[in-house]
């Protein structure tokens, strides 16, 4: 099930990164589940979901954005691989 959203944006918003509006709402779509990714609100299968993107084509994604598609720091993995000893 899916449910509309409707969001009033001025016009100039759509000329400002070259979008159509449906081009537009589907970038809103992928930024939103990058950036709630990145912040480990949501995992990669649900943020694939947001973005209307499967899992390999969200990872791919990312890099559009800077974003690593490991949400444990270096520091993390030692900890754990020193643990798992």
């Amino acid at each position: 099930m899916s449910v509309a959203l409707t969001i009033n944006m001025p016009e100039t918003a759509f000329s400002a990164i070259r979008k159509s509006p449906s081009e537009f709402a589907a970038e809103m779509r992928l930024a939103a589940a990058v950036k709630w990714y990145e912040l480990g609100m949501v995992s990669q299968e649900k943020a694939a979901e947001i973005a209307g993107l499967n899992r390999d084509e969200f990872i791919l994604a990312l890099g559009r954005f800077c974003v690593t598609p490991f949400q444990s720091t270096v520091e993390e993995i030692r900890e754990d691989l020193r643990h798992a000893d």
